[in-house]
């Protein structure tokens, strides 16, 4: 059991995350309502797949009518990134001997939880996991909550969707450029916008379903991103 400081410590760490969980959880929820569904399914949503990014696009594409193995391959390819968190946590997991809580660390690994559980020191005295499990904890009830709120103010109160599904595009341009700015790195995200804007392109034209473009576009940006990488790797050895 947690001391009350350690709790409190948890809350103020993830305060932050609170308001941007609230703030594209809300057009989450809206867009589900939108899309024909009940608000419950929001909250299931949430409860079961815990991804922001899989959420939005997964709504699109039941709305759309893709197929169970287009939404499966889909959302492998946008937590595919997960992969690279839960490798770099490993040896810090087993180190602070997270015990039975390294199941529920697993599913509730987002971008947001693994930024504090990577950077934040354990209170002294307190068990690892039950520490880390509260900070997922308490991110997973926030995405919940914004969500919830969306979707249930959808259902009661006339609102107009348009731009809504913009939110959490606005969100990662905002992350993308913050990354540039960072690491000086242009390559990735032109990569990115280039793959995705010929997939666009081949589905205009016809010779791409309109449900493939995402699985195209992402498959596309990490091949040649491996490709390029790697020869330019290779010339510095």
């Amino acid at each position: 059991m947690l001391k009350k400081n350690s709790a409190r410590r948890a809350v103020k760490l993830t305060l932050p995350i609170f308001f941007g969980y609230i703030s594209i959880g809300i057009p989450f929820g809206l867009m589900v309502v939108n899309a024909g569904y009940p608000w419950w399914m929001s909250l299931f949503m949430g409860l079961t797949i815990f991804s922001g990014t899989g959420q939005y696009i997964g709504i699109g594409l039941m709305a759309a009518g893709a197929s169970l193995p287009s939404f499966l391959i889909t959302q492998f390819f946008v937590g595919i990134r997960h992969i690279v968190y839960g490798l770099s946590l490993l040896k810090k997991y087993k180190r602070t001997n997270v015990g039975n809580w390294k199941f529920f660390l697993i599913f509730s690994l987002t971008d947001e939880t693994y930024a504090l559980t990577t950077t934040c020191e354990v209170p002294e005295g307190e068990h690892p996991g039950e520490f880390y499990s509260l900070i997922a904890a308490l991110n997973w009830s926030y995405w919940l909550l914004g969500g919830l709120i969306g979707a249930l103010l959808g259902t009661v109160l006339p609102f107009s969707f348009a731009g809504v599904d913009f939110a959490l595009n606005s969100l990662f341009i905002v992350l993308m450029i913050e990354q540039i700015k960072k690491s000086k790195d242009f390559f990735p995200s032109l990569c990115g916008i280039g793959t995705a804007t010929l997939a666009i392109i081949l589905s205009r034209l016809g010779i791409l379903p309109a449900q493939q473009v995402l699985i195209v576009s992402l498959s596309l940006g990490i091949a040649v991103l491996l490709l390029v990488r790697g020869i330019f790797d290779k010339r510095r050895q």
